[in-house]
């Protein structure tokens, strides 16, 4: 046998095959003695000693059927035989298609896929002890480690050279719209209309003497001053008191009139061709403009900062959010029958499009690691797995050798 580097299971293994041996060769043996002890003796001597021939026979033909297989028998130069090292690549070859046409083809390997019911299981894992804590505290450590490593030179370039560029050319305007149309239509623009005016009510109130500068200049040359201050203090208050009134009134006339503007910009934004064309003219404007990228660049330094503080803190919000997030999908897969068998559905076509596109590579490996190997360590890899129970077809050739060689004797002398 060739040497092998062998592990617990293989040396499990080569005892297992040793044993077997002997007990083939013990049989033999007897099978000998017994010949050579009944030989030329007359009775039921005889009919023991025809069985004995036989089985000598019988052991010996598979002793030698079973050795060819890797090896020459007693290093005889006898054609057809030491199979596996002389045809190892074709007998590769062979396998890989076996298994190829029945194991990995996509239909049965898609089959099974929709058979396990990986997401039940996947649910029921998720669900128990500690393992979404487990998934979060490695996926946090993973990111965690590859986030340090992007550095802001890498971004920059990444941003200019394919971000900044893409997005130019991309259509954005029915994007935008879109977006400002569900916005409109949630009312989550209510909320910032809000800050505006609350904002202008108080940028309004503490700059009197600014709207006396603006309106002052366009009073009359005829008009006193006393009037002019009459006039400015008037319109002081009356926009101060319709900004409260807006701000304070959920329905009133203004906020409809924006509601109405912004629903009108939604539309114009995915449908009105010269309003989606001044769009992408701002557009482009905005991110081919020098400065844009190191402005993303920035941001995703801040971006970045933020989230390896928030990873590496085992007690963050982030964390905790994605540990219940995981909790609760482990949950869903368990109790939403309709859910699971989505995602078993979106299993198997994965493994079905991955066995279909890439099988033939992930079967290669049988072949190309087989092809790599030495015709001998071939051998004896195949041997060590296979060889102890090739053993019985040696014990099953001494018995059955025996059985037939008594029933030929027997036959013979009834003839």
């Amino acid at each position: 046998m060739a040497t092998l580097t062998l592990g617990a299971a293989d040396l499990v293994r080569r005892r297992g095959l040793r044993r077997m041996r002997s007990v083939a060769l013990s049989l033999l043996v007897l099978a000998a003695a017994i010949y050579v002890a009944t030989l030329h003796r007359e009775g039921g001597w005889a009919y023991l000693n025809a069985a004995a021939e036989a089985a000598m026979v019988g052991a010996l033909a598979d002793w030698f059927a079973v050795t060819a297989l890797f090896r020459r028998p007693l290093g005889l130069p006898i054609p057809h035989t030491a199979i596996v090292p002389t045809r190892k690549d074709s007998l590769a070859e062979s396998l890989e298609q076996f298994v190829t046409e029945n194991f990995l083809s996509e239909e049965v390997v898609s089959e099974k896929m929709r058979s396990a019911e990986v997401s039940r299981r996947a649910g029921e894992w998720l669900a128990a002890g500690n393992h979404a804590e487990r998934i979060v505290a490695e996926g946090a450590r993973t990111v965690g480690a590859a986030l340090p490593k992007l550095g802001d030179e890498d971004v920059t370039a990444f941003v200019r050279g394919s971000l900044l560029p893409r997005f130019v050319k991309e259509p954005l305007s029915p994007i935008a719209g879109h977006f400002v149309e569900s916005v409109v239509e949630d009312g989550a623009h209510h909320a910032l209309f809000d800050l505006l005016l609350e904002e202008a009510y108080d940028w309004l109130a503490a700059n009197r003497d600014l709207l006396a500068d603006v309106v002052g200049p366009r009073a009359p040359r005829w008009s006193p001053q006393w009037v002019d201050r009459l006039v400015i203090d008037r319109i002081h208050r009356e926009a101060l008191a319709w900004l409260a009134d807006v701000r304070d009134n959920q329905s009133h006339a203004a906020r409809r009139a924006v509601d109405r503007l912004l629903g009108q910009l939604a539309d114009d934004l995915q449908h009105d061709p010269d309003t989606m064309a001044r769009f992408e003219a701002w557009k482009a404007r905005m991110l081919t403009h020098p400065d844009m990228g190191s402005s993303l660049a920035a941001v995703w330094d801040a971006m970045r900062t933020a989230l390896i503080e928030a990873i590496n803190d085992p007690d963050s919000t982030l964390r905790a959010r994605a540990i219940r997030a995981l909790q609760d999908l482990g949950k869903r897969l368990q109790d939403d029958e309709a859910l699971r068998a989505k995602v078993d559905t979106r299993a198997s076509e994965a493994v079905g499009y991955v066995v279909r596109t890439y099988g033939r590579e992930i079967v290669s490996v049988i072949s190309d690691t087989i092809e790599r190997w030495d015709g001998r360590e071939a051998a004896a890899r195949i041997e060590l797995h296979v060889g102890r129970d090739l053993q019985f077809i040696r014990i099953n050739g001494t018995v059955v050798g025996a059985l037939v060689g008594l029933t030929i004797h027997t036959v013979s002398q009834l003839l």
